[in-house]
């Protein structure tokens, strides 16, 4: 066990977790586009998590315990704006989860996050966006009819739980859904595409 590693990514996790509700408390989480205090801590992490894989691997339960492990997780599943550093990890954590040193659920969210953000339908439904009707869903999803078995699977709750736990924290976090949704879609497209997820 590496606690001096783990107690870093736990301070980096936990500081990611403080700006966020802050700025969940202030009303400004929810503005437009991606805030920037956020995106700061983000990108610092992000930075520095990358260095800790190219050193060591993926910091898996063996290494930093669960609680480590998910902090790394958590730190990386929120490099939004790091394509290429969530693309290079998830072959990592997909082999370590089957090691049994990462959760399963961890390995299938970050896999939707980086389909969501490359526009492809998700395989668990974990990632969740404004539709046009202003609910928040997962949209599209691969055989959506097997769907329920798949996250299963990997000990997620049915999508329709899943779909009234996130909405229900979206009202109770004054999250809402975007007045002009054509807007909102295309600012969205075009950040995905400023930061590498898309090609034009």
């Amino acid at each position: 066990m590496n606690e001096t590693l783990r107690d870093e990514l736990l301070e980096m996790a936990r500081r990611d977790l403080q700006v966020r509700a802050e700025l969940v408390d202030s009303g400004e989480l929810f503005g437009a586009g991606y805030e920037p205090r956020m995106a700061r801590v983000h990108e610092r992490n992000a930075r520095r998590l990358r260095r800790i894989i190219e050193l060591i691997g993926w910091p898996g339960t063996d290494l930093v315990g669960p609680d480590g492990a998910e902090a790394a997780w958590l730190i990386l599943q929120h490099a939004i704006a790091e394509p290429d550093l969530q693309r290079h990890a998830l072959p990592l954590l997909q082999t370590a989860a089957r090691d049994g040193t990462a959760s399963p659920r961890q390995a299938a969210m970050l896999e939707d996050r980086i389909r969501f953000f490359e526009g492809r339908p998700q395989r668990y439904g974990t990632q969740f966006d404004w539709d046009a009707e202003g609910n928040l869903s997962p949209g599209d999803v691969e055989d959506p009819e097997r769907l329920d078995e798949r996250r299963h699977a990997i000990g997620l709750p049915p999508l329709a739980e899943q779909m009234e736990e996130v909405r229900t924290r979206a009202t109770s976090e004054g999250d809402r859904p975007p007045a002009d949704y054509e807007a909102y879609a295309r600012a969205c497209d075009e950040w995905a595409t400023s930061v590498g997820w898309r090609t034009d």
